[in-house]
């Protein structure tokens, strides 16, 4: 088509066989479209295209994608509010016309397997490598393995007494990703302002891990649950008899808090994630006992950053004084 239709933060640029979503950077913008930037969507990865009334007259227009083709909607699992759907153009109402006009087209760029699931990621998800800071810990991915450096003062003993984590993408099935924007704590947790987490699952644990709904997001792409992380892989789903390990006592997870493991830090990283995993080929001697180095002598660099991350807690007033100098002199003494 060749045209531009710019909306409200948002402009599509649409060509004979995708359409070039752009956000642009403002205060208005929601962080997760900053930090996406653009995204090219083919017209092969849609299923629809809709045209709705918006708030405070305007009007909508938005693509629908399919199951399976786009890692960063499959990580979200429908856990978005409106304002951070990156398939959302929002325009004054009296543009309805050309929004509709705009929709009938994709529509007839449309193939026959709109209406089923596709078969491999048509989106590409955001590059590594990629990081984020959760409460509990640093979440790393450098596109081949993803790892866990535990917080001393955020891990549980759990996590701690596991020692750091590192996850080849080989051995994993899929991700679960709860948004920080959800309601509840994440697995019961005691803190104050955390909720959501991002979980790993490993080939063989896909039963015997799960959100609250006992659900994955793997690398299938029929939906099999409601909630966080309905997309499922193999046998796992909501309803599994396996026990469900919390987020915060799982070294496969990291939890979210206030202001850890951001919408916009966490759900690009778990788009990447998911879409390494789907591309990759299965370890067949994952699943097997997980040895990880156990909490010990450091290198200085380890150790200032976990020191920073303690202040930042004294900062926010989530340490006293005494507790800051305290844990920063154990610190300390593992160099």
């Amino acid at each position: 088509m060749g045209d531009v239709l710019a909306g409200f933060q948002t402009v599509w640029e649409f060509d004979t066989d995708s359409v070039l979503i752009r956000f642009e950077r403002g205060i208005r913008t929601p962080k997760l479209l900053q930090a996406l930037g653009e995204r090219r969507i083919p017209y092969e990865a849609l299923s629809a295209v809709e045209v709705t009334p918006g708030k405070r007259g305007t009007i909508v227009l938005r693509a629908v994608p399919r199951p399976g083709a786009d890692p960063l909607m499959d990580a979200a699992d429908g856990q978005l509010k409106d304002g951070g759907d990156p398939y959302r153009l929002v325009l004054p109402a009296e543009r309805g016309s050309l929004a509709e006009y705009y929709a009938e087209e994709i529509r007839t760029a449309l193939g026959p397997a709109a209406a089923t699931a596709a078969e491999s990621y048509l989106v590409a998800a955001p590059a590594p490598p990629l990081s984020f800071k959760a409460y509990d810990g640093k979440a790393s991915f450098d596109g081949k393995a993803v790892s866990f450096r535990w917080f001393w003062t955020g891990a549980s003993s759990a996590k701690w007494k596991a020692g750091d984590q590192r996850f080849r993408v080989d051995e994993l099935s899929g991700v679960e990703w709860r948004s920080p924007e959800s309601k509840g704590g994440a697995g019961g947790s005691p803190k104050q302002g955390r909720s959501g987490y991002l979980r790993l699952v490993e080939h063989g644990a896909e039963g015997g891990r799960g959100g609250t709904d006992g659900s994955a997001t793997g690398m299938g792409g029929a939906r099999t649950g409601t909630g966080s992380g309905a997309v499922a892989s193999g046998s796992a789903g909501a309803g599994s008899a396996a026990a469900v390990t919390r987020p915060d006592h799982d070294p496969a997870a990291v939890v979210f808090g206030l202001g850890y493991g951001l919408v916009h830090e966490s759900l690009p990283f778990a788009a990447a994630v998911l879409e390494a995993v789907r591309t990759s080929t299965p370890d067949p001697s994952a699943g097997r006992a997980r040895s990880a180095a156990q909490p010990g002598r450091r290198d200085p660099a380890d150790i200032a950053d976990r020191i920073r991350h303690l202040g930042e807690l004294h900062t926010a007033g989530l340490l006293t004084d005494d507790e800051f100098s305290s844990k920063k002199a154990e610190l300390l003494a593992e160099l």
